[in-house]
Protein backbone atom coordinates (compact mmCIF):
# COMPACT_ATOMS: atom_id res chain seq x y z
CA UNK A 1 0.00 0.00 0.00
CA UNK A 2 2.92 2.33 0.68
CA UNK A 3 5.29 0.97 -1.95
CA UNK A 4 8.59 -0.77 -1.36
CA UNK A 5 10.08 -4.12 -2.41
CA UNK A 6 10.28 -3.18 -6.12
CA UNK A 7 6.96 -1.26 -5.90
CA UNK A 8 7.23 2.53 -6.35
CA UNK A 9 5.81 4.80 -3.64
CA UNK A 10 3.64 6.65 -6.13
CA UNK A 11 1.13 3.77 -6.04
CA UNK A 12 -0.39 5.67 -3.09
CA UNK A 13 -1.68 8.26 -5.57
CA UNK A 14 -3.46 5.67 -7.73
CA UNK A 15 -7.23 5.07 -7.61
CA UNK A 16 -7.56 2.68 -4.66
CA UNK A 17 -10.54 1.28 -2.79
CA UNK A 18 -11.00 -0.68 0.40
CA UNK A 19 -13.77 -3.09 -0.59
CA UNK A 20 -15.88 -5.33 1.64
CA UNK A 21 -18.05 -8.06 0.11
CA UNK A 22 -20.38 -9.96 2.39
CA UNK A 23 -22.13 -13.31 2.35
CA UNK A 24 -25.89 -13.37 1.82
CA UNK A 25 -28.35 -14.25 4.55
CA UNK A 26 -28.95 -17.94 5.16
CA UNK A 27 -31.33 -17.40 8.06
CA UNK A 28 -31.98 -15.12 11.02
CA UNK A 29 -29.27 -15.22 13.70
CA UNK A 30 -28.79 -13.58 17.07
CA UNK A 31 -26.76 -10.39 16.82
CA UNK A 32 -24.76 -8.25 19.21
CA UNK A 33 -26.48 -4.96 20.03
CA UNK A 34 -25.41 -1.77 21.75
CA UNK A 35 -28.05 -1.63 24.45
CA UNK A 36 -30.87 -2.54 22.05
CA UNK A 37 -32.90 -5.68 21.65
CA UNK A 38 -31.52 -8.38 19.37
CA UNK A 39 -34.48 -8.75 16.97
CA UNK A 40 -37.54 -7.01 18.43
CA UNK A 41 -41.01 -7.85 17.10
CA UNK A 42 -44.39 -6.43 18.00
CA UNK A 43 -46.13 -9.70 17.38
CA UNK A 44 -45.06 -12.93 18.98
CA UNK A 45 -44.88 -14.85 15.76
CA UNK A 46 -43.38 -18.29 15.52
CA UNK A 47 -41.75 -20.14 12.66
CA UNK A 48 -43.00 -23.42 11.23
CA UNK A 49 -40.98 -25.26 13.89
CA UNK A 50 -42.60 -23.45 16.80
CA UNK A 51 -39.69 -21.15 17.63
CA UNK A 52 -39.99 -17.34 18.06
CA UNK A 53 -39.26 -15.21 15.00
CA UNK A 54 -37.74 -12.47 17.15
CA UNK A 55 -35.50 -12.02 20.17
CA UNK A 56 -35.95 -9.29 22.76
CA UNK A 57 -32.68 -9.95 24.60
CA UNK A 58 -29.78 -7.48 24.65
CA UNK A 59 -26.67 -9.45 23.66
CA UNK A 60 -23.16 -8.20 24.42
CA UNK A 61 -20.54 -8.80 21.75
CA UNK A 62 -19.03 -11.80 23.53
CA UNK A 63 -22.37 -13.50 24.24
CA UNK A 64 -22.45 -17.18 23.28
CA UNK A 65 -25.75 -16.76 21.40
CA UNK A 66 -24.39 -14.12 19.01
CA UNK A 67 -24.18 -15.60 15.52
CA UNK A 68 -26.35 -18.62 16.37
CA UNK A 69 -29.58 -19.15 14.37
CA UNK A 70 -32.90 -18.25 15.94
CA UNK A 71 -34.18 -21.53 14.51
CA UNK A 72 -31.57 -24.10 13.39
CA UNK A 73 -34.26 -25.97 11.44
CA UNK A 74 -35.09 -22.87 9.36
CA UNK A 75 -31.43 -22.02 8.71
CA UNK A 76 -30.23 -22.96 5.21
CA UNK A 77 -27.07 -24.87 6.09
CA UNK A 78 -26.83 -26.42 2.62
CA UNK A 79 -26.74 -23.01 0.90
CA UNK A 80 -24.22 -21.77 3.49
CA UNK A 81 -21.82 -24.66 2.86
CA UNK A 82 -22.16 -24.49 -0.93
CA UNK A 83 -21.70 -20.71 -0.89
CA UNK A 84 -18.39 -21.20 0.94
CA UNK A 85 -17.33 -23.81 -1.60
CA UNK A 86 -17.99 -21.37 -4.48
CA UNK A 87 -16.69 -18.19 -2.82
CA UNK A 88 -13.48 -18.32 -4.87
CA UNK A 89 -15.44 -18.52 -8.12
CA UNK A 90 -17.64 -15.64 -6.98
CA UNK A 91 -14.52 -13.52 -6.45
CA UNK A 92 -13.07 -14.45 -9.85
CA UNK A 93 -16.27 -13.45 -11.61
CA UNK A 94 -16.45 -10.28 -9.56
CA UNK A 95 -12.98 -9.21 -10.75
CA UNK A 96 -13.90 -10.03 -14.36
CA UNK A 97 -17.08 -7.99 -13.97
CA UNK A 98 -15.16 -4.98 -12.67
CA UNK A 99 -12.86 -5.05 -15.71
CA UNK A 100 -15.80 -5.37 -18.09
CA UNK A 101 -17.73 -2.52 -16.47
CA UNK A 102 -14.70 -0.22 -16.58
CA UNK A 103 -14.18 -0.99 -20.27
CA UNK A 104 -17.84 -0.41 -21.12
CA UNK A 105 -17.99 2.86 -19.17
CA UNK A 106 -15.20 4.44 -21.27
CA UNK A 107 -16.21 2.89 -24.59
CA UNK A 108 -13.36 0.48 -25.20
CA UNK A 109 -13.79 -3.19 -26.18
CA UNK A 110 -13.67 -5.48 -23.17
CA UNK A 111 -11.06 -7.65 -24.87
CA UNK A 112 -8.72 -4.64 -25.14
CA UNK A 113 -8.95 -3.55 -21.51
CA UNK A 114 -5.49 -5.02 -20.66
CA UNK A 115 -3.99 -2.63 -23.23
CA UNK A 116 -5.23 0.39 -21.26
CA UNK A 117 -5.26 -0.55 -17.57
CA UNK A 118 -4.75 -3.34 -15.06
CA UNK A 119 -6.76 -4.21 -11.97
CA UNK A 120 -4.58 -5.15 -8.99
CA UNK A 121 -5.77 -6.35 -5.62
CA UNK A 122 -4.94 -8.00 -2.31
CA UNK A 123 -7.79 -9.64 -0.41
CA UNK A 124 -8.28 -11.37 2.92
CA UNK A 125 -11.10 -13.64 4.11
CA UNK A 126 -12.77 -13.07 7.49
CA UNK A 127 -15.14 -15.38 9.34
CA UNK A 128 -17.99 -13.49 10.95
CA UNK A 129 -19.69 -14.56 14.17
CA UNK A 130 -22.35 -16.35 12.10
CA UNK A 131 -19.48 -18.43 10.61
CA UNK A 132 -19.90 -16.89 7.14
CA UNK A 133 -16.89 -15.63 5.20
CA UNK A 134 -16.63 -11.96 4.27
CA UNK A 135 -13.99 -10.60 1.91
CA UNK A 136 -11.95 -7.44 2.52
CA UNK A 137 -9.79 -6.26 -0.37
CA UNK A 138 -7.59 -3.38 -1.42
CA UNK A 139 -8.34 -2.81 -5.12
CA UNK A 140 -6.05 -0.59 -7.19
CA UNK A 141 -6.15 0.59 -10.80
CA UNK A 142 -2.76 0.60 -12.53
CA UNK A 143 -1.48 1.03 -16.05
CA UNK A 144 -1.06 -1.95 -18.41
CA UNK A 145 2.34 -2.85 -16.92
CA UNK A 146 1.05 -2.96 -13.35
CA UNK A 147 2.46 -1.07 -10.37
CA UNK A 148 5.23 0.54 -12.43
CA UNK A 149 2.79 2.08 -14.92
CA UNK A 150 0.40 5.00 -14.44
CA UNK A 151 -3.33 4.38 -15.03
CA UNK A 152 -5.11 6.07 -17.96
CA UNK A 153 -6.67 9.53 -17.47
CA UNK A 154 -10.16 8.04 -17.27
CA UNK A 155 -9.12 5.80 -14.37
CA UNK A 156 -10.62 7.52 -11.31
CA UNK A 157 -11.67 6.29 -7.89
CA UNK A 158 -15.27 7.27 -8.64
CA UNK A 159 -15.41 5.18 -11.82
CA UNK A 160 -13.71 2.27 -10.03
CA UNK A 161 -16.29 2.48 -7.22
CA UNK A 162 -19.17 2.31 -9.69
CA UNK A 163 -17.60 -0.73 -11.37
CA UNK A 164 -17.09 -2.52 -8.04
CA UNK A 165 -20.69 -1.98 -6.92
CA UNK A 166 -22.16 -2.93 -10.30
CA UNK A 167 -20.14 -6.12 -10.51
CA UNK A 168 -20.90 -7.17 -6.92
CA UNK A 169 -24.66 -6.91 -7.51
CA UNK A 170 -24.60 -8.73 -10.85
CA UNK A 171 -22.34 -11.71 -10.16
CA UNK A 172 -24.08 -15.06 -9.90
CA UNK A 173 -22.68 -18.61 -9.72
CA UNK A 174 -24.91 -21.66 -10.15
CA UNK A 175 -24.17 -24.89 -8.34
CA UNK A 176 -24.19 -28.27 -10.11
CA UNK A 177 -27.66 -29.80 -10.18
CA UNK A 178 -28.28 -32.31 -7.42
CA UNK A 179 -31.40 -34.50 -7.05
CA UNK A 180 -31.19 -33.91 -3.29
CA UNK A 181 -30.59 -30.14 -3.37
CA UNK A 182 -31.48 -28.89 -6.83
CA UNK A 183 -29.60 -25.99 -8.42
CA UNK A 184 -28.73 -22.95 -6.32
CA UNK A 185 -27.96 -19.44 -7.58
CA UNK A 186 -25.23 -18.02 -5.34
CA UNK A 187 -24.55 -14.29 -5.04
CA UNK A 188 -22.77 -11.78 -2.83
CA UNK A 189 -24.73 -10.26 0.03
CA UNK A 190 -26.54 -6.96 -0.34
CA UNK A 191 -24.10 -5.17 1.98
CA UNK A 192 -21.28 -3.97 -0.29
CA UNK A 193 -18.82 -1.32 0.93
CA UNK A 194 -16.26 0.47 -1.25
CA UNK A 195 -14.27 3.28 0.38
CA UNK A 196 -11.68 5.32 -1.54
CA UNK A 197 -8.19 5.44 -0.02
CA UNK A 198 -6.35 8.75 -0.25
CA UNK A 199 -2.69 9.50 0.39
CA UNK A 200 -3.59 12.92 1.85
CA UNK A 201 -5.38 11.46 4.85
CA UNK A 202 -8.98 11.68 3.65
CA UNK A 203 -10.91 8.51 4.44
CA UNK A 204 -9.34 5.39 5.98
CA UNK A 205 -5.57 5.64 6.34
CA UNK A 206 -3.20 3.15 4.73
CA UNK A 207 -1.88 2.12 8.13
CA UNK A 208 -5.37 1.49 9.54
CA UNK A 209 -6.40 -0.63 6.56
CA UNK A 210 -3.14 -2.60 6.65
CA UNK A 211 -3.56 -3.27 10.37
CA UNK A 212 -7.19 -4.32 9.85
CA UNK A 213 -6.25 -6.78 7.11
CA UNK A 214 -3.25 -8.14 9.02
CA UNK A 215 -5.45 -8.92 12.02
CA UNK A 216 -7.32 -11.58 10.05
CA UNK A 217 -4.25 -12.94 8.28
CA UNK A 218 -2.71 -13.91 11.62
CA UNK A 219 -5.82 -15.61 13.01
CA UNK A 220 -6.44 -19.32 12.66
CA UNK A 221 -9.80 -20.96 12.12
CA UNK A 222 -9.97 -22.17 15.71
CA UNK A 223 -9.32 -18.65 17.06
CA UNK A 224 -12.36 -17.28 15.26
CA UNK A 225 -14.56 -20.14 16.44
CA UNK A 226 -15.48 -20.94 12.83
CA UNK A 227 -13.78 -24.27 12.36
CA UNK A 228 -10.52 -25.99 13.22
CA UNK A 229 -6.91 -25.58 12.09
CA UNK A 230 -6.65 -29.26 11.12
CA UNK A 231 -8.54 -31.44 8.69
CA UNK A 232 -11.16 -33.93 9.79
CA UNK A 233 -10.65 -37.57 8.89
CA UNK A 234 -13.91 -39.07 10.15
CA UNK A 235 -17.45 -38.13 11.12
CA UNK A 236 -16.56 -38.71 14.78
CA UNK A 237 -13.98 -35.88 14.63
CA UNK A 238 -16.84 -33.39 14.31
CA UNK A 239 -18.40 -34.55 17.58
CA UNK A 240 -15.13 -34.33 19.50
CA UNK A 241 -14.21 -30.79 18.35
CA UNK A 242 -14.82 -27.92 20.78
CA UNK A 243 -17.31 -25.97 18.63
CA UNK A 244 -20.72 -24.38 18.81
CA UNK A 245 -23.74 -26.35 17.64
CA UNK A 246 -24.05 -23.98 14.67
CA UNK A 247 -20.51 -24.61 13.43
CA UNK A 248 -20.78 -28.33 14.13
CA UNK A 249 -23.95 -28.51 12.01
CA UNK A 250 -22.14 -26.72 9.17
CA UNK A 251 -19.35 -29.29 9.33
CA UNK A 252 -21.83 -32.15 9.27
CA UNK A 253 -23.55 -30.55 6.27
CA UNK A 254 -20.23 -30.36 4.43
CA UNK A 255 -19.56 -34.00 5.25
CA UNK A 256 -22.97 -35.13 3.97
CA UNK A 257 -22.76 -33.05 0.79
CA UNK A 258 -19.24 -34.31 0.20
CA UNK A 259 -20.63 -37.83 -0.13
CA UNK A 260 -22.81 -36.88 -3.12
CA UNK A 261 -21.17 -37.62 -6.50
CA UNK A 262 -22.34 -34.34 -8.05
CA UNK A 263 -20.37 -32.39 -5.45
CA UNK A 264 -17.24 -34.56 -5.58
CA UNK A 265 -15.15 -31.85 -7.39
CA UNK A 266 -15.73 -29.51 -4.45
CA UNK A 267 -13.94 -31.85 -1.97
CA UNK A 268 -16.28 -30.75 0.79
CA UNK A 269 -15.17 -33.45 3.21
CA UNK A 270 -11.55 -32.38 2.88
CA UNK A 271 -12.62 -28.80 3.66
CA UNK A 272 -15.21 -29.53 6.32
CA UNK A 273 -12.85 -28.10 8.96
CA UNK A 274 -13.14 -24.66 7.27
CA UNK A 275 -16.91 -25.06 6.73
CA UNK A 276 -16.48 -25.68 3.02
CA UNK A 277 -14.39 -22.58 2.29
CA UNK A 278 -11.56 -23.69 0.01
CA UNK A 279 -9.69 -20.44 -0.55
CA UNK A 280 -6.59 -19.06 1.13
CA UNK A 281 -6.92 -16.49 3.88
CA UNK A 282 -4.77 -14.04 1.88
CA UNK A 283 -4.50 -13.82 -1.91
CA UNK A 284 -3.28 -11.12 -4.25
CA UNK A 285 -2.90 -10.46 -7.93
CA UNK A 286 0.55 -10.78 -9.44
CA UNK A 287 0.89 -7.07 -10.27
CA UNK A 288 -0.28 -5.78 -6.87
CA UNK A 289 3.15 -6.02 -5.27
CA UNK A 290 6.28 -8.14 -5.32
CA UNK A 291 5.88 -11.87 -5.86
CA UNK A 292 6.29 -14.61 -3.28
CA UNK A 293 9.03 -16.12 -5.43
CA UNK A 294 11.04 -12.89 -5.16
CA UNK A 295 10.53 -12.82 -1.38
CA UNK A 296 11.69 -16.42 -1.05
CA UNK A 297 14.78 -15.65 -3.13
CA UNK A 298 15.62 -12.64 -0.97
CA UNK A 299 15.13 -14.70 2.19
CA UNK A 300 17.36 -17.48 0.89
CA UNK A 301 20.10 -15.01 0.02
CA UNK A 302 19.81 -13.36 3.44
CA UNK A 303 20.13 -16.72 5.18
CA UNK A 304 23.22 -17.58 3.14
CA UNK A 305 21.60 -20.18 0.90
CA UNK A 306 21.82 -18.11 -2.24
CA UNK A 307 24.88 -17.48 -4.39
CA UNK A 308 27.99 -17.31 -2.19
CA UNK A 309 30.64 -14.66 -2.59
CA UNK A 310 34.29 -15.33 -3.29
CA UNK A 311 35.23 -14.95 0.38
CA UNK A 312 32.40 -17.13 1.69
CA UNK A 313 33.20 -20.60 3.02
CA UNK A 314 30.28 -23.03 2.87
CA UNK A 315 30.45 -26.35 4.72
CA UNK A 316 27.87 -28.69 3.21
CA UNK A 317 29.33 -31.90 4.70
CA UNK A 318 27.92 -32.98 8.04
CA UNK A 319 28.59 -36.12 10.08
CA UNK A 320 27.38 -37.50 13.39
CA UNK A 321 29.97 -37.12 16.15
CA UNK A 322 28.17 -38.57 19.12
CA UNK A 323 25.88 -37.81 22.04
CA UNK A 324 26.13 -38.04 25.79
CA UNK A 325 26.80 -36.05 28.95
CA UNK A 326 29.11 -33.08 29.22
CA UNK A 327 32.12 -33.68 31.51
CA UNK A 328 30.36 -32.01 34.45
CA UNK A 329 27.10 -33.87 33.88
CA UNK A 330 29.02 -37.14 33.55
CA UNK A 331 30.48 -36.72 37.08
CA UNK A 332 27.03 -36.07 38.52
CA UNK A 333 25.56 -39.10 36.72
CA UNK A 334 28.41 -41.29 37.99
CA UNK A 335 27.78 -40.16 41.57
CA UNK A 336 24.05 -40.93 41.30
CA UNK A 337 24.80 -44.37 39.87
CA UNK A 338 27.22 -45.08 42.74
CA UNK A 339 24.60 -44.05 45.35
CA UNK A 340 22.01 -46.31 43.74
CA UNK A 341 24.43 -49.25 43.74
CA UNK A 342 25.23 -48.76 47.44
CA UNK A 343 21.51 -48.54 48.31
CA UNK A 344 20.79 -51.79 46.50
CA UNK A 345 23.74 -53.49 48.27
CA UNK A 346 22.57 -52.31 51.71
CA UNK A 347 19.05 -53.56 51.04
CA UNK A 348 20.41 -56.93 49.96
CA UNK A 349 22.52 -57.28 53.14
CA UNK A 350 19.58 -56.36 55.36
CA UNK A 351 17.38 -58.93 53.64
CA UNK A 352 19.98 -61.66 54.24
CA UNK A 353 20.20 -60.81 57.98
CA UNK A 354 16.41 -61.26 58.30
CA UNK A 355 16.67 -64.71 56.84
CA UNK A 356 15.18 -63.82 53.54
CA UNK A 357 12.02 -62.29 55.09
CA UNK A 358 11.04 -58.83 53.93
Amino acid sequence: MLGGKTVLERVRARPRLFVTLTAPSFGRVHRATDGEQCRPRRDRGECAHGRPLGCGTVHPTAASLVGQPLCPDCYDYVAHALWHAHAGKLWDRFVIGVRRHLASSVGIPQSRFPEHARLSFARVAEYQQRAAVHVHAVVRLDGPAGAADEPPPWGTASRLTDAVRASAYRVVVRTPYSPAVGELALRWGTQVDARPLHADGLGPSDEAVAAYVAKYVTKGASETGAGTDHRLTAWQDIDSAALTDHVRTLMRTCWRLGGLPEYAPLHLRAWAHTLGYRGHILTKSRAYSTTYAALRADRAEHQGHGESGADTVTDAQWRYVGSGHTPGAALIAAGIADDLARSRESARDELQERGGRP
